[in-house]
């Protein structure tokens, strides 16, 4: 179903873009309540530009699409980014990133291989049995990682520099002009020390910082809901209030 231009076009989108609304399902964060999502291909010759724009604008990749939430009796969902530049580290989130100080990150390209997938499983396995990624087979992580029309990479955590270095955490992210989008991470859940979700984020915060860059763009967050309250760890946050980003409160 194509959404009315009114509805979903950002300021400064090339308005030939199609834009389309997924059909109502039961919310994973909002008991009682349906989702629906706003999409658009990225497979688009300025696939990066357009990438870069919408997630201005809110918007999120899966795979080769960009989507947003579009339910139209509630807006709970809270585009979120970090303010990288303002951020300052508490002293638990030091001695998170001390902890893991024998961990070697390396960027690679989002290709992916069998060691992450095997990751992927136990993770899911660890926090989150019975979900809805649960049974992902290997094929449909090769489509979940390479399936990307856009600038992203896979950062790599390993126990050691060497190629077989046990892998113990990875992130899927997209690299925008303004910093880091953190589209998926997963890890070894038996490594409950390390704090390794924690760490990721707070690393990600550290690269941007280093580059001079102003961003961290951690998703969605939704008041109320546990599973989304760990962002509010990261503050400042940015929460998106039609086109303008705005600090997020204490109140809210």
């Amino acid at each position: 179903m194509k959404l009315n231009d009114s509805q979903t076009f950002p300021m400064g989108l090339n308005r030939n873009l199609r834009f389309f609304l997924t059909n109502p399902a039961p919310c994973p964060y909002l008991p009682g309540k349906r989702e629906r999502k706003a999409f658009t291909s990225l497979a688009v010759a300025d696939g990066n530009v357009l990438h870069n724009t919408l997630s201005q604008s809110g918007f999120r990749r899966s795979q080769g699409i960009a989507y947003r939430p579009a339910c139209p009796a509630c807006n709970a969902c809270r585009s979120v980014r970090v303010d990288a530049q303002g951020f300052s580290f508490s002293r638990n989130q030091r001695r998170v990133l001390n902890r893991n100080m024998d961990l070697v990150r390396t960027p690679v390209q989002a290709t992916p291989t069998r060691t992450q997938y095997r990751l992927l499983k136990t993770y899911l396995k660890g926090r989150h049995d019975g979900g809805g990624m649960s049974d992902m087979s290997y094929r449909d992580y090769v489509n979940m990682v390479a399936d990307s029309p856009v600038h992203s990479l896979i950062f790599e955590y390993r126990l050691g520099d060497a190629p077989e270095s046990p892998l113990v955490a990875a992130a899927i992210t997209d690299v925008l002009r303004d910093g880091l989008s953190m589209v998926y991470t997963f890890f070894d859940p038996r490594q409950d020390r390390r704090s390794l979700g924690k760490m990721m984020i707070l690393d990600h915060i550290r690269q941007v910082k280093a580059l001079g860059l102003p961003h961290v763009y951690l998703g969605y967050w939704i008041k109320g809901s546990s599973k989304m309250d760990y962002k509010r760890d990261y503050t400042p946050l940015e929460v998106l209030e039609g086109e303008s980003w705005r600090p997020l409160t204490d109140r809210e």
